[in-house]
């Protein structure tokens, strides 16, 4: 599809709304559509100085309860699909505890070089002492020294930046000490989202966005315009729920340019359950 045919597509997609606002934000979005994306391509994740591969392998396709569609795959299958992924290039492996794949990522990194992988997970403690206790079982269950990503998970309050400080300065301390290397959180509301925005705290935000707002904060316009705030502060901004959670799998190609297309996403999250969909994912980037 040329560029200009798919920016039109966008326009009734929302996506040409954000274009159309910013005319400088517009001609990065031009460039960003003329140059051909991989999914091994190497990123850096905002200011953090991390770098990674540009599709993270998602483990938590409708994760809760210690439970995932990929965490049902069994420690040998998950691992040996994120092992598949890293033949390919990809180097961003993203778990959470509420998925349940800590265990299967401890696999996975028993056979990869531990500085070759960014490991990034996610917590629900909201208090100091909650969260301390998490990041020592964390890393016992993934058998590492250290986390490159720790997030608060799923937080909707709007004023979550004052009522979680305590679990924040937990998380700041362990940056200073070596035990994570960067922090934030992933957003489940558009307050959420907002006062990530302006958190200087926050450094790596985790934000659903795709073409038709499925499982969004809010629309895709109103959404863009936070994210247009979080980049500009230098955050990470790392996107997912891409494919809608399943609602655009008929319609991957267009998530997949749309997401490309924003130049706000370092990188981006899908959860892959077979060799095939995780093959066909990357080629699929290649080709957008």
């Amino acid at each position: 599809m040329h560029r200009r045919e798919f920016l039109v597509r966008s326009a009734t997609a929302a996506g040409a709304v954000w274009l159309s606002s910013n005319s400088i934000l517009s001609a990065l979005a031009d460039q960003t559509l003329n140059r051909k994306f991989s999914a091994a391509d190497t990123v850096t994740l905002g200011s953090t100085g991390i770098h990674t591969s540009r599709l993270a392998m998602g483990t938590g396709t409708v994760g809760s309860g210690h439970h995932s569609h990929q965490t049902a795959l069994g420690v040998q299958g998950l691992s040996y699909l994120l092992l598949n992924g890293y033949d390919h290039g990809l180097r961003f492996f993203d778990a959470a505890d509420s998925y349940g794949s800590h265990p299967h990522v401890a696999e996975a990194l028993k056979h990869v070089p531990r500085d070759k992988v960014t490991v990034l997970t996610k917590s629900w403690a909201r208090d100091a002492s909650g969260m301390r206790a998490d990041l020592d079982r964390f890393r016992r269950e993934l058998g590492t020294d250290y986390l490159d990503v720790c997030l608060m998970h799923c937080v909707t309050e709007a004023d979550w930046t004052t009522q979680f400080r305590g679990a924040m300065d937990v998380l700041s301390d362990a940056k200073q000490k070596g035990i994570i290397r960067a922090h934030g959180c992933s957003c489940h509301s558009i307050d959420a989202l907002r006062a990530a925005a302006k958190s200087p705290w926050v450094e790596i935000d985790l934000a659903r966005i795709n073409p038709i707002g499925a499982y969004m904060d809010s629309d895709p316009a109103t959404v863009i315009e936070v994210l247009k705030e979080m980049k500009t502060a230098g955050k990470a901004v790392v996107g997912m729920k891409i494919l809608g959670q399943g609602d655009l799998r008929n319609r991957q190609d267009e998530a997949i340019k749309y997401a490309l297309s924003l130049g706000l996403l370092d990188a981006f999250t899908i959860g892959a359950e077979t060799k095939q969909e995780q093959e066909d994912l990357i080629h699929r980037v290649a080709a957008a």
